[in-house]
């Protein structure tokens, strides 16, 4: 694994962490879709890696097919896990410090986004 990818890396999981924080998503809305356009992942991979990335309270066992079927990149998903909790922080710091009207238009204008993205994607 090069430096630019551990830094790609690190980088979703700080933006996943942000978006937790200030708009309660981040998990797979956020990661799946980097994954896949930014680092090249198939979509399995993605799941998986996203999954084992928020494995104690949700995913455990769904995280373990994916890595028995060999779809789970656990280098990447510490690296990310690590910058989400970062990123957490201090999404939530700032959302708490905005209005809830601007926080809602920000939500979402998140999830429109990401939703064509995805819908228009090959």
């Amino acid at each position: 694994m090069t430096l630019s990818i551990v830094i790609i890396l690190i980088l979703i999981g700080l933006l996943a962490g942000v978006f937790s924080g200030l708009i309660g998503i981040g998990g797979a809305i956020i990661m799946i879709p980097a994954l896949v356009f930014i680092l090249g992942m198939d979509q399995y991979s993605a799941q998986g890696t996203s999954l084992a990335i928020m494995l104690p309270p949700i995913g455990l066992m769904a995280a373990w097919n994916y890595y028995k079927a060999g779809a789970l990149d656990l280098r990447y998903a510490m690296i990310i896990a690590g910058a989400f909790f970062i990123g957490g922080y201090f999404g939530s710091k700032f959302a708490l410090g905005i209005p809830e009207v601007i926080l809602r238009k920000v939500f979402a204008a998140i999830l429109l986004v990401i939703a064509v993205k995805m819908f228009f994607s090959k």
